[in-house]
């Protein structure tokens, strides 16, 4: 099982990023699919997370009504759409699958058990 995060990048504040998710050996639609962001001395948390039957979506307050979690089953991919960005953005971000059929919100970490590598999103002001 492999996640490959992608998209991240240096941009402005205000910019916008797609990071995309690309799953290889699980059927990506099958299972809750979230992300999750750790800045630098930070911890990890929760960014947001779409469910396997993508009917519901959660978001933490940080980044609601900028950020956008989404599917294309056909690709076995999960995107996340960031906008205006901010530099309390940054951060590294990771994408992981939870293959329970419950979809708990707010998510935790604890609760997914594929992870992607991480890619880099950094905003400056």
């Amino acid at each position: 099982v492999q996640l490959q995060a992608s998209g991240g990048g240096l941009v402005q504040a205000g910019d916008s990023l797609r990071l995309s998710c690309a799953a290889s050996g699980i059927i990506i639609s099958t299972y809750n699919t979230g992300w999750f962001r750790q800045a630098p001395g930070k911890e990890r948390e929760f960014v947001g997370a779409i469910s396997w039957s993508s009917t519901r979506t959660s978001y933490a307050d940080s980044v609601k009504g900028r950020f956008i979690i989404s599917r294309d089953n056909a690709k076995n991919t999960v995107y996340l759409q960031m906008n205006s960005l901010k530099p309390e953005d940054t951060a590294v971000y990771y994408c992981a699958a939870d293959p329970s059929r419950a979809f708990r919100v707010p998510g935790h970490s604890y609760e997914y058990q594929f992870w992607g590598q991480g890619t880099q999103v950094t905003v400056s002001s």
